[in-house]
Order: C-alpha cells, then sequence, then structure tokens
C-alpha cells in the first residue's frame, strides 16, 4: 500500500484528500502544517501533497528542508497561478504543481502517474553493475567477483547514496544525515574511517569513490 502524506493548513481540504485518496487504495497521513509535515517525513511516504500557502513555513520551505532526506515526489498544491511560483516550487525541489480549485480526478491522475515514474525508476537502479562490482539495491547488498563484500549497514546506506547519484559530489556532513537519519548530528570523521573501510572491501583493482579535497566524495560510475 503507498504511502501519501497530504499537508493543507485548511481541515476541509485535508479531509477531502484523505476521503478520496483512501478509496483509491492509499494509506493517508495528514499534516495542517509545515512543522507536522517535517515530523511525519519519518512515515517514509511515497509522495507527498504540499499546500504552499501554510502560516508558520511555506510549502516551499518545507521542501527545501525536507529535500535533502526525502526522495519521493513532492507535488504542489495552491492558488497561485504566476509563473515564477511554479519556478519557485521546481526550484525548491518539487516535481509537479496543481492550483486550486482543483479537480480531483486530475489531482488522483497526477499522483497515479508520478507514482509510476518512481516505480519505474526504482526499477532501473536495483541492480548496478561496474567490471567485477555488483550493487543489489533490493537485497541491500554488494558484491565483488559474485561474493558479498561483507558491508555493515551503515557501509551499505554510502555506497548506496554515492551509487545512486553517480558524480555528485556530497559534503561529508551531507553523507553522515543522509545515512543516519533527519536528526543525525553530523560528524564527519566517522563517514571518513566509514568510507574507507568501504574501500578496502570494493575496490579490487577498480576505484569507485573519489576524495573531493576540501568538500567530500563522489561515485565514479
Amino acid at each position: 500500500m503507498k504511502k501519501i502524506l497530504a499537508v493543507d493548513d485548511e481541515q476541509d481540504i485535508r479531509n477531502l484528500l484523505k476521503e478520496c485518496l483512501e478509496l483509491e487504495g492509499y494509506l493517508v497521513y495528514t499534516a495542517k502544517n509545515g512543522m507536522e509535515a517535517m515530523e511525519n517525513i519519518r512515515r517514509n511516504p511515497d509522495l507527498i501533497i504540499m499546500d504552499v500557502n501554510m502560516p508558520d513555513m511555506d510549502g516551499y520551505t518545507v521542501c527545501g528542508k525536507i529535500r535533502d532526506y526525502v526522495d519521493c515526489p513532492i507535488l504542489f498544491l495552491t492558488a497561485r497561478t504566476q509563473e515564477q511560483d511554479k519556478v519557485s516550487g521546481f526550484q525548491a525541489g518539487g516535481d509537479d504543481y496543481i492550483v486550486k480549485p482543483f479537480g480531483m480526478d486530475e489531482l488522483l491522475a497526477r499522483v497515479e502517474a508520478h507514482l509510476r515514474r518512481e516505480e519505474r525508476r526504482q526499477k532501473q537502479r536495483n541492480v548496478y553493475l561496474k567490471g567485477s562490482l555488483a550493487i543489489d539495491f533490493s537485497g541491500r547488498q554488494v558484491l565483488v567477483d559474485g561474493e558479498d563484500a561483507g558491508l555493515t549497514k551503515t557501509e551499505f546506506a554510502i555506497v548506496e547514496l554515492l551509487a545512486a547519484h553517480s558524480g555528485q559530489v556530497f559534503e561529508k556532513e551531507q553523507i553522515y544525515e543522509r545515512v543516519r537519519g533527519f536528526d543525525g548530528e553530523a560528524d564527519a570523521s566517522i563517514i571518513a574511517e566509514h568510507v574507507r573501510r568501504v574501500r578496502q572491501k570494493i575496490d579490487k583493482g577498480t576505484k569507485h569513490i573519489e576524495t573531493v579535497w576540501g568538500v567530500g566524495y563522489k561515485w565514479i560510475g
């Protein structure tokens, strides 16, 4: 059952979204403001419907704060119609923009389309192959020459993050926060040690993780 987080400061809209989405078979969580939305990230939603105009923290701000920790589609729901508003939404990390008043048929169709696209993306990245290295994302296992590399949970999380974003540079603090959770306090020295151990286990004649001096690490793929 796919999980959807619906965030809106209007109770009637929250109730409407919850009722209609549950009729389609989704598990729906609701939040009435930005702080509640951030607290509900721990539920690992498959998609977020986010109102832009909220009193304590607008949707763009919430999106910007959580985007480094959630990879699911985020659909903005708002009465703003200016092109710059849409641009701001996409720049904040949103994936779609639905203007109020909206039709439920259109919203449901967009939700389904984004979830299907996400499923295809996940399937495409289920297995990564490079030379003698194989990463089974579904099985959470790394193989070298067909043998289990013996990565710990944290070590695999680092490999998963870097390999899934090949070529992107991540600061050590970013890596720590991503693999240890939203509330983690960054510790760069711990990440450096984990990366050293990962390299010992998977670099069998081929370098996979490159150090970007003064910044962090990136995956070479």
